[in-house]
């Protein structure tokens, strides 16, 4: 089970934590300051293990030599983990779609006993969320909402300084609140209409598809095999001046914006803060999300609620806010 987090901290500043972020490819790890510099770190997959001992096994191998360069496991305070579909309270992974191990994995337990070092465990995004609060935009804030925009659409929430995480420890799933009824199916959960169908990585490029099969219009998408088309593509083409490329993002930018305005009024937040990949179209997106937003907020939340693009490097966001997760653990 996953320690116990304090609201305070009062750890040394030559501490160390270890972040570990598991993604259903690579398992991306590093060794942080309480500054949020990352001294040392790495990388092994994910997906060549198909048992969880042996995955552990190799992360122990690869990542313990960096615990003894950085001063043996006396310096390490913890270990943070972020995992799709970690549960805090429980320290276990489960059912997660895009792992090799399927089931309840008590993943935070399996590492805690091979380390020796304590251990907490969380969901990815969420994990973010607290990263970017420790080390980024969200810098002295107490309320606002991460979301992460990939391959799919992450979300933590942070409320009155806590992270919201529910009885079970699976709240904030941001990415798959129903945005258009009866809309476009999503594979990995067998519902309809879901905001990551539509505002993740993976939606632009169906968006792309949907709008070249409906439109005669000319674009320079077209020249493009339907298998290899993708969102960093359908960027280049915007960024070329292509009409219909621009508009595949402002139709984005329009769902995604509909659905903060959701996310605002039921939590208000000081401010929403967007990350990856997603977010380097800069306002090819930004602009009509923040318009669609704002046109959908009643009149005491317009414009209060700032959209902000995170600051951490997005080389080392993963790391950072799993680690971030080890300076709260009570002793």
């Amino acid at each position: 089970m996953a320690k116990k987090i304090a609201t305070q901290s009062s750890v040394a500043l030559d501490t160390l934590a270890i972040g570990i972020d598991i993604g259903g490819t690579g398992t991306k790890f590093g060794i942080v300051d309480r500054n949020g510099n990352v001294l040392f770190s790495s990388e092994i997959s994910t997906r060549g293990h198909e048992e969880v001992e042996s995955f552990i096994e190799e992360l122990y191998n690869s990542l313990y030599p960096m615990i003894e360069r950085a001063g043996g496991p006396g310096r390490m305070r913890g270990i943070g983990v972020g995992a799709p579909n970690g549960n805090y309270y429980t320290g276990t992974v489960e059912y997660a779609p895009n792992l090799p191990w399927k089931g309840i994995i008590p993943l935070a337990k399996l590492i805690q006993n091979k380390f020796q070092l304590a251990t907490v465990l969380t969901n990815d995004a969420n994990a973010a969320a607290i990263g970017e609060m420790m080390y980024g935009a969200a810098k002295g804030m107490k309320d606002f909402i991460m979301i992460t925009l990939g391959t799919g659409v992450g979300s933590g929430i942070v409320a009155n300084g806590q992270l919201i995480l529910g009885h079970d420890g699976f709240a904030g799933e941001l990415g798959h609140t129903i945005t258009i009824p009866n809309g476009r199916f999503h594979p990995g959960t067998g519902k309809y209409g879901s905001l990551e169908s539509y505002a993740s990585a993976t939606g632009v490029t169906k968006t792309a598809i949907e709008m070249l099969e409906k439109s005669t219009e000319p674009s320079l998408l077209r020249d493009i095999p339907k298998e290899q088309l993708d969102s960093k593509k359908v960027y280049e083409a915007a960024i070329a001046g292509d009409e219909l490329a621009k508009e595949i993002f402002d139709y984005t930018g329009k769902i995604l914006g509909m659905a903060l305005a959701n996310f605002v009024m039921f939590s208000s937040p000081e401010s929403i803060i967007l990350f990856g990949g997603l977010t380097k179209a800069g306002d090819l997106i930004l602009k009509p999300t923040r318009e669609a937003m704002e046109q959908n907020l009643i009149q005491i939340f317009q414009n209060k609620v700032k959209i902000l693009i995170s600051h951490l490097k997005e080389s080392d966001a993963a790391i950072l806010g799993a680690s971030a997760l080890v300076w709260e653990i009570k002793d």
